[in-house]
């Protein structure tokens, strides 16, 4: 349970902060690029999966039965890809600023 409190937080800090950043660009008028702004936001949200993932491993690992542990399986595969695309997204942010 902590775990998916832990991932919910990242997940909100990250989605609140994302739109601070963007009130600073477009109503302060801040030199803040979308980019930066969409780097940070995924990189939260990754890091969010993860606590997410952790907390589906445990809460298995209480009370495994055949059916839990299908849906941990298939669970952990579609958010690993999502975050695996999530990164590969995050990277190419990274190239395009350099």
């Amino acid at each position: 349970m902590v775990f998916s409190w832990a991932g919910a937080l990242i997940t909100i800090y990250g989605g609140l902060f994302a739109l601070f950043r963007i009130i600073q660009r477009e109503i302060l008028k801040q030199p803040i690029k979308y980019n930066d702004i969409r780097l940070n936001f995924t990189n939260k949200i990754v890091f969010g999966l993860e606590f997410f993932i952790a907390a589906d491993i445990l809460t298995t690992l209480i009370a495994p039965s055949q059916e839990e542990l299908i849906l941990l399986g298939a669970v952990v595969v579609i958010r690993t890809i999502l975050g695996y695309f999530l990164e590969k997204e995050a990277e190419e942010f990274k190239i395009e600023r350099e």
